[in-house]
C-alpha cells in the first residue's frame, strides 16, 4: 500500500515537463507499433480537450475581474512608467510575433476539422465581430466560448468590485485561487492527454506532422530571442540612455534560468523579488510592480497567441491584411494581461484571438493541444522571457526616476 501511494505521490509531484515527454515519446511508439491500438487511445486527447474548452472560460473571467478588484487604491509608487512599459513590451511582443509570422508562414496537420470556419473578408467584418461579441450576454459568452465577451465582462465586473468591500474582494481572490487549482488539476493530466492525441495525430497523419510542429517552434523561440535580446534592450536603452545588456544578461541569468525550470511566473516572483533587493531598486516600486507584472506583462504570452492564431489562420487557409495583422497585436497583447499564472496558461487564451477570424472553437481547441504538445519547451522559453522582463522593466523606469 505504501508503494503504491509513494508511485502516485511520484507521479503527481513529479517534473511536468518529463511526464509530457514521456507522454510524446509513448503517443509516437504506440502509433508506429500499432494504428490500432493508437486509434483506441483517441478518447484520451479528446477528454484534455475536452476538459481544457470546459474550463478555460471560466478561468478568463474570473481571473482577470479578481485581478482589478483587487487592485490596491492610492498606492504611491512609481509605477506609471513600468505599467506603460510592461504595456508597450507586450505589443512590441505581439507585433513581432506577426511579422516572424508572416515572414515565416506555419500551417499545422490538426485532428479536427475546418468545417466550422467562417472567414472574415476584410477589417470592417472583424471590427463589426468584435464589436458584437463584446455586448454579448455573459452567461451566452462562457456558454459558447466568447471570450472576447468574457473579457470585456471580466473587465467591467472588476472595475465595479474595485469599489466593494473587502470582504467581497476576498471572495473573487478566494474563487480565482480555486479555479486556478482546477486548472493546475487538468495540466497534471496533460501526459495522458497528450499522449492520446500525438498517438492519434501520428497514426492518421505519420511523422509529417513533426514538420509543421518544429517550424511552429522554432519560429516562437525565434520571436522569444528577438524580444529578449534586441526590443527589450532596445525599449530599456530609450530609458535609461546607456547599455543595457548588462542589466539584461544579469536578469536573463537570475531571473530567467529559474523561471524556465518552474514554468510559472507566480512561482518565480520571491526570485524575483529578491533579485531586485540585489539591484537596490525601492522596495515600495518592487513589491507592487512585480506581482503586478507576473499578470500583465506577458511578452512571451502574446508572441505564443499570436503564432499559434495565425498558425490556425494559415491552416484554414485564411488571407490576413496589415490592418487585421495590427488588431491581433493588440487582441494577443490585451489578452496575454489575462493570462493564467500557471504552466500553459496562454495557451488557453487562443480561442479568444482565433475568435477574431470566425475560427470555431473546436479548432482553436486542437491548436491549443498543439500547444501543450510543443510546450515543453515554447512554456519554459515564454516564461522565463515574461518573468525577466519584469524585473528589466522594474529596473529601468527606477533608474530613469532618479535620473529626474
Amino acid at each position: 500500500m505504501n508503494h503504491k501511494t509513494s508511485l502516485l505521490s511520484k507521479l503527481v509531484n513529479g517534473s511536468l515537463v518529463l511526464q509530457i515527454l514521456a507522454g510524446i515519446v509513448a503517443g509516437v511508439v504506440l502509433a508506429t507499433v500499432s494504428k490500432s491500438g493508437a486509434e483506441s487511445v483517441a478518447f484520451l486527447g479528446e477528454l484534455f480537450v475536452g476538459a481544457l474548452k470546459a474550463i478555460a472560460p471560466i478561468l478568463v473571467f474570473i481571473l482577470v475581474a479578481a485581478s482589478i478588484a483587487n487592485q490596491k487604491k492610492n498606492a504611491k509608487t512609481n509605477m506609471r512608467p513600468i505599467v506603460v512599459l510592461y504595456l508597450l513590451g507586450t505589443f512590441c511582443a505581439a507585433l513581432t510575433a506577426v511579422l516572424m509570422s508572416f515572414a515565416f508562414p506555419t500551417t499545422l496537420i490538426l485532428v479536427a476539422g475546418a468545417e466550422g470556419a467562417t472567414p472574415p473578408e476584410g477589417i470592417g467584418e472583424v471590427i463589426n465581430t468584435l464589436l458584437f461579441k463584446v455586448v454579448d450576454n455573459p452567461v451566452n459568452a462562457l456558454m459558447t466560448g466568447n471570450y472576447i465577451g468574457i473579457l470585456a465582462w471580466g473587465v467591467g465586473l472588476g472595475i465595479a468590485l474595485h469599489h466593494a468591500s473587502d470582504t467581497t474582494k476576498q471572495v473573487f481572490a478566494d474563487i480565482s485561487h480555486g479555479v486556478s487549482q482546477m486548472v493546475r488539476f487538468i495540466i497534471r493530466l496533460a501526459p495522458i492527454g497528450i499522449f492520446g492525441l500525438v498517438s492519434t495525430t501520428f497514426a492518421a497523419t505519420g511523422f509529417t506532422a513533426i514538420a509543421g510542429y518544429a517550424q511552429l517552434l522554432a519560429v516562437l523561440l525565434g520571436a522569444m530571442a528577438i524580444i529578449a535580446l534586441i526590443v527589450n534592450p532596445a525599449i530599456v536603452y530609450f530609458k535609461i540612455r546607456r547599455n543595457p545588456y548588462p542589466l539584461v544578461f544579469t536578469c536573463l541569468r537570475e531571473s530567467g534560468i529559474t523561471a524556465f525550470f518552474t514554468r510559472s511566473s507566480a512561482a518565480n516572483i520571491p526570485v524575483n523579488m529578491a533579485l531586485c533587493k540585489k539591484l537596490d531598486l525601492h522596495e515600495d516600486t518592487y513589491s507592487v510592480s512585480i506581482p503586478l507584472g507576473a499578470t500583465i506583462n506577458m511578452g512571451g504570452a502574446a508572441i505564443t497567441i499570436t503564432v499559434l492564431t495565425l498558425a490556425a489562420v494559415n491552416t484554414l487557409g485564411v488571407q490576413v491584411d496589415i490592418l487585421t495583422a495590427i488588431l491581433l497585436s493588440v487582441v494577443a497583447a490585451v489578452s496575454a494581461c489575462g493570462a493564467s499564472g500557471v504552466a500553459g496558461g496562454s495557451l488557453l487564451l487562443i480561442p479568444l484571438a482565433c475568435s477574431l477570424f470566425g475560427i470555431s472553437n473546436d479548432v482553436a481547441m486542437q491548436v491549443v493541444a498543439v500547444g501543450f504538445i510543443i510546450g515543453v519547451i515554447q512554456d519554459s522559453a515564454e516564461t522565463g522571457l515574461n518573468s525577466s522582463t519584469d524585473v528589466i522593466f522594474t529596473a529601468a523606469a527606477c533608474e530613469a526616476a532618479e535620473r529626474k
